[in-house]
């Protein structure tokens, strides 16, 4: 049984390239899909005196996400089907995006180097809440 529709989170990092050539590497004997999705903060979290220009930030923040995941699909020689920015939860986030798209496969990565911090990572409550199968690549 091959994998049919991944959805990897990216960050908006040089790995993340890494995590999209393993999805197509999994994707691509069977013709499936890709989909990205990353995680933005919101603005709100760095300023409460910075109210006026909150709005600003948060297209500007938008759009560099874009256009990473674009320069992401553009190198990986493989279409792209989605690409999502969201706002949130992480797991809460892929949870609903997933069950909304049909995913069968979440790829994303850890940095975390001990071992303490890899069965702490941010994609813990995804691995514990999924109901896809999820693939974490150390990075």
């Amino acid at each position: 049984m091959g994998y049919r529709n991944v959805l990897v989170a990216v960050a908006l990092s040089p790995d993340s390239q890494r995590l999209v050539n393993k999805a197509v590497s999994i994707v691509r004997p069977y013709d499936g899909r890709i989909s990205l999705i990353t995680l933005t903060t919101e603005p709100e979290m760095y300023s409460s005196y910075a109210a006026p220009m909150l709005g600003d930030l948060r297209s500007v923040l938008q759009e560099e996400a874009q256009l990473f995941m674009e320069e992401l699909a553009v190198n990986s020689d493989y279409p792209i089907e989605k690409r999502s920015v969201v706002h949130g939860e992480f797991a809460d986030s892929l949870a609903y995006f997933c069950r909304q798209h049909h995913i069968d496969l979440v790829i994303c990565g850890n940095h975390s180097a001990s071992l303490m911090n890899k069965f702490s990572c941010s994609a813990a409550r995804l691995i514990n809440t999924s109901t896809v199968d999820v693939l974490i690549v150390p990075l």
